[in-house]
């Protein structure tokens, strides 16, 4: 190669060496601090596109422009109940003020430290502030949903297994970004949202902790019962008042209808059995018989004497019927079985 090719070669690479000493292109999602021997010169240009800069004196910073997040570490902090959880949270941020942030941060991994200290230290104390109820509900309107048989004695407090809550994780979210927020303004950082991710119990104590949630359900399942059976008792008390009116009111028909019965069918023997001497007499001769019947069952032991008129039908004695036996039949009445007629003299 000639030595003039080679002049073309060195010119071609010093323009653009010098080019791309001057021109820089901003992106959408950056932004632009200009520095001079480590000093920022200007504002920051936050426009996107084809931008220029002295070359060799003049440096290009590029700031994040998007959204960023942070995952802090899992660690373990005390509640006001004296209860030891893992908390784990997160949280979104971006940079607001570019040239506040590169004086007093310069790079991400410096924000992320800052970050890890600021909301390291407020989600600490905010917990310590707070007592477990208040950590694992969401908002304090959860307490409407619990069941009205959870409030005791209708006082309006829940019972132990279940206590009110004041704040709730919403607003301890909320206490915890306003607190962190002041603080890294200052390094113009805008804090987006703070969230919990994970709220775990302290693995020594998790067990008996456990054991306790158990045993206030079971408290709670208790009363359900007790009451579910006190309930049970009342309706089977209903129950069996209402057979018992059921049952009376039924027997005092049947009585009252069987009543009606026996009269009307003793109405119909006494006008049947005084139509004529003969059916009187046969009358007596039945019931007689069905006296007998009665009496003389089988294991029955009676003591009569000989002359007594009962035993005249045994002794070939006819019935004589008496004077009351002749007597109009009797009006119906209440329910009687039909009396028997008078025995017969006694023989001399």
């Amino acid at each position: 190669m000639s030595i003039g090719t080679w002049i073309k070669i060195v010119l071609v690479l010093a323009i653009l060496l010098l080019v791309s000493g001057v021109a820089y292109v901003i992106p959408e999602t950056e932004q632009i601090i200009i520095t001079q021997f480590g000093e920022p010169i200007g504002a920051p240009i936050t426009d996107a596109g084809l931008h220029f800069k002295v070359p060799f004196i003049q440096d290009v910073n590029r700031i994040e422009k998007r959204v960023l997040e942070w995952d802090g570490p899992s660690a373990e902090m005390p509640t006001k109940d004296k209860l030891y959880l893992v908390v784990d949270a997160f949280g979104r941020w971006r940079i607001s003020d570019p040239l506040r942030y590169f004086l007093r941060l310069r790079d991400e991994r410096s924000a992320q430290s800052r970050l890890d200290d600021i909301l390291g230290s407020e989600t600490r104390n905010t917990i310590a502030r707070h007592k477990l109820v208040e950590l694992i509900r969401t908002t304090k309107d959860r307490t409407a949903a619990v069941d009205d048989a959870l409030v005791s004695n209708n006082s309006g407090t829940v019972s132990a297994g279940l206590p009110p809550i004041q704040f709730g994780r919403v607003a301890l979210e909320k206490e915890i970004g306003d607190q962190a927020r002041a603080k890294l303004a200052e390094f113009g950082i805008e804090l987006l949202d703070v969230r919990f991710k994970r709220i775990n119990y302290n693995p020594a104590v998790s067990a008996k902790i456990f054991d306790r949630m158990t045993s206030e359900r079971r408290q709670i399942a208790d009363r359900f019962r007790s009451e579910g059976a006190g309930e049970a008792a009342k309706i089977m008390g209903s129950k069996e008042r209402d057979l018992f009116e059921i049952e009376s009111e039924a027997y005092r028909s049947v009585q009252v209808t069987q009543g009606k019965a026996d009269a009307t069918a003793a109405a119909i023997y006494a006008e049947a059995y005084n139509s004529t001497p003969e059916a009187r007499e046969f009358y007596g001769f039945t019931r007689t018989l069905d006296t007998y019947r009665t009496v003389f069952a089988s294991g029955t032991t009676a003591v009569l004497t000989t002359d007594g008129s009962f035993l005249r039908l045994l002794k070939g004695e006819e019935i004589k019927p008496t004077a009351a036996a002749v007597k109009a039949p009797p009006p119906p009445g209440p329910p009687a079985a039909p009396a028997l007629p008078p025995a017969a003299p006694p023989v001399p």
